[in-house]
């Protein structure tokens, strides 16, 4: 899936796909604006891409405490930039695993 697919659906308000991974799903609801939603699917997840959604999404509502844990259960360090950024970064990474296995929107 390229980066710039997943990110154009979900400015045209299209609805998550179930078949994405809890991680990719995460991020796009939270991109809608719906961050229990999202908490939700990835706090359940249990997978490294999740717990990075995860720390993500604590460090946008406040909760650096429960981000750092977060990042270290994902084994990613505490993001310096901006939380668009973030949302980037992690996107784009992840987008480049689900083109791996041919994930479609």
């Amino acid at each position: 899936m390229r980066f710039e697919d997943f990110k154009s659906a979900i400015a045209q308000g299209q609805s998550c796909p179930t078949s994405l991974p809890p991680a990719l799903q995460g991020l796009w609801i939270d991109q809608q604006g719906d961050w229990n939603q999202a908490h939700q699917i990835v706090q359940n997840a249990g997978d490294q891409d999740s717990a990075w959604v995860h720390a993500y999404l604590h460090r946008e509502e406040g909760d650096l405490g429960n981000a750092r844990y977060w990042y270290r259960r994902a084994g990613k360090s505490v993001s310096q930039g901006s939380l668009a950024e973030e949302w980037e970064e992690i996107a784009q990474e992840l987008c480049k695993k689900a083109a791996s296995t041919e994930i479609k929107i």
